[in-house]
């Protein structure tokens, strides 16, 4: 099945929603770990998206140049580490979709690949480092392996989804290695990070766009 223009922008609609109703919950744990501003940032940024692909709402055009605005706009207005590596996922995501005219879901799974690859690469994280990528490559793994066995995309996608979920949970014992949280050691351990909370909720509102 075809990933529509319209399927994008609502993806990105629903993660600035989502993102909007949990900024306090994302700061408050980026406050136990971290510069307490995940939320905050991350809300700031994602309300920058919306306005910018506005006008693309109802409309159609190119899924790659979408994805772009999208990662310009992150970098530019998300302080931290968060808008440069939201940036780098979905600039992975646009030179993968780049060119082509139809996207189907194999190929929208090897983009988010693409995208979290970039964002190891730049962040130098793996995961058990406890970041976002604890949570995207669980959840990118399960899409791919359920595409794979022929499941439908709504079933492909709650395994992405739940994937995603047991991933940011597993963060919760782990001693930081990247990012501010890595300053804590042993005292990181205990607390869920803000960052793979986040990226569940990307991950959460990509099943809702995409799952039907």
């Amino acid at each position: 099945m075809e990933v529509t223009f319209s399927q994008v922008v609502a993806w990105i609609q629903e993660f600035g929603v989502l993102i909007g109703k949990n900024k306090e919950y994302l700061t408050d744990l980026d406050s136990a770990i971290g510069d307490a501003d995940h939320g905050i940032n991350m809300d700031r940024g994602m309300r920058s998206v919306i306005e910018k692909i506005g006008e693309s709402v109802g409309g159609d055009g190119e899924v790659a140049t979408l994805l772009k605005t999208v990662a310009m706009t992150l970098i530019s207005t998300v302080g931290g580490a968060a808008g440069p590596l939201y940036g780098t996922l979905f600039l992975a995501m646009a030179k993968a979709t780049s060119g082509h005219e139809h996207v189907d879901q194999r190929d929208w799974a090897a983009a988010l690949q693409a995208g979290v690859d970039a964002v190891k690469a730049r962040g130098r994280a793996e995961r058990g480092d406890k970041t976002m990528v604890d949570t995207l490559e669980p959840a990118v793994a399960a899409l791919v392996g359920a595409l794979n066995d022929g499941a439908s995309s709504a079933d492909a996608w709650r395994a992405a989804e739940s994937a995603a979920e047991k991933g940011m949970a597993a963060t919760v014992p782990l001693v930081a290695h990247r990012g501010r949280a890595s300053y804590l050691g042993e005292r990181s351990v205990g607390h869920q990070d803000p960052g793979a909370t986040s990226a569940w909720l990307l991950i959460k509102a990509a099943a809702g766009a995409f799952g039907s």
